[in-house]
């Protein structure tokens, strides 16, 4: 009992209902915390689900892996937008969120012991997830553009090693990585024998004309590849708990056994919520995305103006800002006072795994237009009050 509780206790606290709990102690205070967007699910999600229960009720177990209408809509999302042909190789699991599916992932290729490379800023719940399944994340430090560094990953790889997680665009720091570097990390898995794990749960969302490519979509890249998506953010579908994987076949008997112990079968109602998104498609987010970047260009031009109080890498993807402030305070210490004192809340760059240095992630896709000029001005006069030039 006393390893178990060991092992627990090096994992790290999630930090979101603890800034939360902040958030809620201080009325008023505008959250630019967690990644949520502001819109809603399509109206045609509650029309499904009234015309569903209706005449199939939801409340039966059904297949593990999802149901077949479902997996066959994403097939043909995932040849439509992100030129990722479903071979005889491959198969699609329907999962709880993309956090499951990279928890899965981490389950069926590990044993207790082995290694999973991250590239630091990682995203907190994938570092949260490897622990727990009992491996070690190997963190592997980005570049001054939070680019993936080849030579420090190949270097990292050890006997232990079974994948190197890449996400694009990217949570925390809305880096897109180019379609070069994304080859580069999956021909240096394939070469190695290791799986390539790549979170694509931003893939709507790029500005500035970025592209976004799939690893996935690489030829023979089939049996090495573990793509995850989600729901949540580009159908406003966040609390149904809905994502998706798509992993080697010899992968499935292994998934199934995870995801039948842990789920039994992916919410029903979701599913067919999720297949209604489906049928709205990409140009359901895409009318948002304009007000979204209106909301974030107003961002980047408020932390420009105070270049000389923080260091800001400009996002392309994703709706995130990953910023570096010039103070000596710890980070979690100056969330406290954003909140207490100015009535913004922001996230901590250490649950990213950013330990020296002081970093904040700045999460602007709940805002509106109406709301986002009050919450950047309270966030720029808190960063000049609490910081050093």
């Amino acid at each position: 009992m006393n390893q178990r509780l060991t092992r627990m206790e090096a994992i790290q606290s999630p930090v979101i209902p603890l800034i939360g709990e902040w958030v809620s102690q201080t009325p008023g205070t505008i959250s630019l915390g967690q990644g949520v967007a502001f819109y809603p699910p399509p109206p045609t999600v509650i029309e499904a689900l009234q015309r569903r229960l209706i005449n199939q009720p939801l409340h039966q177990y059904h297949s593990v892996t999802g149901l077949p209408s479902l997996i066959e809509a994403i097939t043909q999302k995932l040849a439509q937008d992100n030129q990722v042909d479903v071979s005889n190789n491959q198969a699609v699991v329907v999962t709880a969120g993309a956090n499951m599916g990279f928890l899965n992932a981490v389950l069926a290729i590990t044993q207790v012991k082995d290694e999973i490379i991250l590239n630091t800023p990682y995203y907190f719940n994938h570092e949260m997830a490897i622990r727990i399944a009992g491996c070690e994340p190997v963190c592997v430090p980005t570049d001054d553009q939070y680019q993936p560094q080849l030579e420090a990953l190949a270097s990292a790889i050890t006997p232990r090693t079974r994948a190197i997680v890449t996400i694009s665009p990217n949570n925390p720091t809305g880096a897109i990585y180019p379609e070069s570097t994304l080859r580069a990390v999956n021909q240096l898995c394939r070469t190695h024998g290791i799986y390539h794990i790549h979170d694509e749960a931003y893939d709507y969302f790029a500005y500035d004309s970025t592209p976004i490519f799939s690893p996935a979509a690489i030829a023979d890249s089939d049996n090495h590849t573990i793509s995850l998506y989600s729901f949540s953010k580009a159908y406003g579908l966040a609390g149904w708990r809905m994502g998706y994987m798509l992993i080697p076949s010899d992968l499935l008997l292994a998934i199934k056994k995870i995801q039948d112990t842990n789920l039994i079968c992916p919410p029903l109602a979701s599913q067919y919520a999720a297949l209604a998104c489906l049928a709205e498609g990409k140009s359901y987010s895409q009318q948002f995305l304009p007000e979204m970047g209106r909301c974030r260009l107003q961002l980047l031009k408020a932390l420009a103006s105070i270049s000389e109080y923080c260091r800001l890498v400009t996002p392309q993807g994703a709706f995130y800002c990953f910023l570096q402030l010039r103070s000596h305070r710890p980070d979690l210490e100056l969330v406290k006072a954003l909140i207490e004192d100015f009535q913004v809340g922001v996230l901590p760059g250490s649950t990213f795994g950013m330990t020296h240095g002081c970093y904040l992630r700045i999460a602007y896709g709940a805002l509106r237009e109406e709301t986002a000029s009050l919450g950047i001005s309270r966030l720029v006069t808190g960063i000049k009050a609490l910081s050093v030039k």
